[in-house]
């Protein structure tokens, strides 16, 4: 394992991710941070917008020729769906071996890029230096999928909801309070991005139904699977145990998961298990923090991993028994750097 420390940059550090980002590598051993760019807090103290950062350094607006200027060994791009291609031409000419993760969609279709959800895609790492980071949606799903996938009879269903986090700072009607209060906003009930990977990845299609809701953080997806063949609960159970039974980040639940518990948390669970009487059908819900194994802890694996360190090291980890009956008794997360965000919305009526 890698033990010399590492520098590290954030392009796009402004956000709710970019946060995340920096509360992960500042309780990492072999990472140091270099440079956090953004626009709009140029100039500013990064302590004064985060304090699980102690250092002097200051946020820059960075173009791309100086990002790769920086010569840093780890460069995470936390930008817009469309921004990333700049940065990531002007490091492939100055500076090739430094490890670059995207997190947008940029880059989630391209076979050449490493496609980073380490619990169904660590066997295929082969040391590159460029890495895709899934979309929260899309690690709830592929997670959920996966070890049905092989008796699939139609496309899974799924109907999703997140807190307004998901729309990023940026204004929209999907981060407005006044807008989202007391309500479900749907939206991009076709063909959304998170659709497209999923069922580019999982090798099937996928049929999604994305909402926002008046919280900040988490989300939850209900999926309806058609089978193939008729399938006992425990079967089914059986199969979603010995596919993440040596997953830190992936707890497998027996009742459905609630959206409240897994904010500020970094592991993703699976529960409910609901068969149809013929037993043709299965419902799942998965539920997950969609600015952390939706977005920086994934990273953060992600980065572990191509620097040959310890996978999990900077993210906090708990290990405890079963939560809830059928439960696995696997590694579990208690987050000790990050605290879920209160709504700014007040009490909802």
């Amino acid at each position: 394992m890698a033990t010399s420390t590492k520098t590290i940059g954030i392009v796009g550090a402004r956000g709710h991710t970019g946060t995340e980002l920096i509360r992960l590598i500042a309780v990492h051993p072999s990472l140091e941070l270099a440079f956090v760019s953004s626009r709009e807090l140029d100039g500013q103290r990064v302590n004064a917008h985060n304090d699980a950062f102690t250092s002097e350094l200051r946020y820059e607006n960075l173009n791309p020729q100086a990002v790769a200027a920086k010569r840093a060994d780890v460069v995470i791009l936390a930008l817009p769906n469309g921004k990333a291609a700049p940065y990531v031409a002007a490091i492939d000419a100055g500076r090739p071996e430094t490890l670059i993760v995207d997190l947008s969609a940029d880059y989630r279709f391209d076979d050449t890029w490493y496609y980073g959800l380490p619990e169904l895609t660590r066997g295929k790492w082969r040391d590159g230096r460029r890495i895709s980071n899934p979309g929260c949606y899309a690690t709830a799903i592929e997670l959920a999928v996966a070890p049905l996938k092989d008796v699939l009879a139609a496309p899974p269903v799924c109907f999703g909801v997140s807190g307004f986090s998901g729309a990023g700072t940026t204004p929209s009607d999907r981060n407005d309070p006044e807008k989202l209060r007391d309500n479900l906003m749907p939206y991009a009930l076709t063909g959304h991005v998170h659709e497209k990977e999923a069922s580019f990845h999982l090798g099937v299609p996928v049929e999604f139904m994305p909402h926002v809701a008046p919280h900040f953080r988490g989300l939850t997806v209900t999926i309806n699977l058609y089978l193939s063949r008729p399938m006992k609960r425990d079967e089914a159970l059986t199969r979603y145990r010995g596919a993440y039974a040596d997953e830190k980040l992936v707890r497998i639940v027996d009742d459905p998961p609630w959206v409240s518990r897994i904010a500020g948390k970094h592991h993703a669970e699976l529960g409910g298990f609901a068969v149809s009487a013929d037993g043709r059908r299965v419902v799942i819900v998965a539920t997950l923090d969609n600015l952390l194994k939706g977005a920086a802890t994934q990273a953060m694996q992600n980065i572990n991993i191509a620097l040959g360190i310890e996978e999990f090291t900077a993210i906090p980890l708990e290990r405890s028994g079963a939560s809830s009956e059928g439960a696995t008794a696997v590694d579990t997360v208690q987050d000790q750097t990050s605290r879920p965000s209160p709504s700014p919305l007040g009490p909802l009526k």
